[in-house]
């Protein structure tokens, strides 16, 4: 599927949600992440704002675009975007001709916002109960790896022995609900969504015997230790807004 028969303009609505993102959901074949530095908690809440009323305002833009979330991080400086596209190419689309209308009235709304980026990946494995085992995330925490170079099969490689640390995990954290990785389409990164009940659970996680998650075992030296890894960067966000088509 290309995207160009479907991402024409749609007669639904664009609507407000609650619910969290379903990060392992099989329609999504592009899913994309960027950072925006806005400086403030105020001028958090307000781009966040803005944002839903540049999208509120307009009918929902694409079939192919499955859902948008943006998230507040804990450094009181930052947004996080989440987008579910099923193709990149339906995404290139949207980006011709009804992104830049958006951009103007968000930054109409909030000037000076600095957009560091977005990157583009491919969900690749995801762990934990699918339907959150009933429970409602409180925190969103995104470690982001980076490696020396691009490597695919180190990407997946790395993921593979992150899985096989949880598996053989003495201690699992109970605060944890699920994780979902996601390697970037360029082969340098992999991004690891994490879904906690609250921010201090993560925090006590971490202050847990052991370098970062996880236990002291030669399983987790390993995935700390792997040939190639550049950096790794943590940060915790909170889940502020959803969109959806109607």
């Amino acid at each position: 599927m290309t995207g160009t028969s479907r991402t024409s303009r749609t007669s639904r609505t664009t609507r407000r949600t609650d619910s969290h993102p379903d990060l392992a959901d099989p329609r999504v074949g592009a899913p994309f992440f960027s950072t925006w530095r806005v400086g403030t908690p105020l001028r958090q809440r307000r781009s966040v704002e803005a944002v839903a009323a540049a999208w509120e305002r307009r009918p929902w833009p694409a079939d192919d675009l499955l859902g948008y979330h943006v998230y507040t991080g804990h450094d009181a400086s930052t947004l996080l975007h989440y987008s579910q596209w099923t193709s990149e190419q339906a995404y290139e689309a949207f980006a011709r001709t009804r992104r830049q209308e958006r951009v103007d009235e968000i930054d109409t709304a909030v000037p000076d916002i600095e957009r560091l980026g977005l990157t583009r990946y491919r969900h690749y494995r995801s762990g934990g109960p699918a339907d959150r085992g009933g429970r409602t995330p409180g925190c969103i925490v995104i470690v982001d790896v980076e490696f020396e170079g691009p490597d695919p099969a180190r990407q997946q490689a790395w993921v593979d022995a992150v899985f096989e640390a949880l598996a053989n995990e003495p201690a699992p954290h109970p605060g944890g609900i699920s994780a979902h990785f996601h390697l970037s389409t360029d082969g340098t990164r992999v991004l690891n969504y994490a879904e906690w009940d609250s921010a201090q659970s993560h925090l006590d996680a971490l202050a847990a015997p052991g370098d970062g998650i996880g236990s002291a075992t030669a399983l987790w030296e390993r995935v700390q230790t792997w040939p190639g890894l550049k950096s790794t960067t943590v940060s915790r966000y909170d889940h502020a807004l959803g969109l959806v088509p109607d």
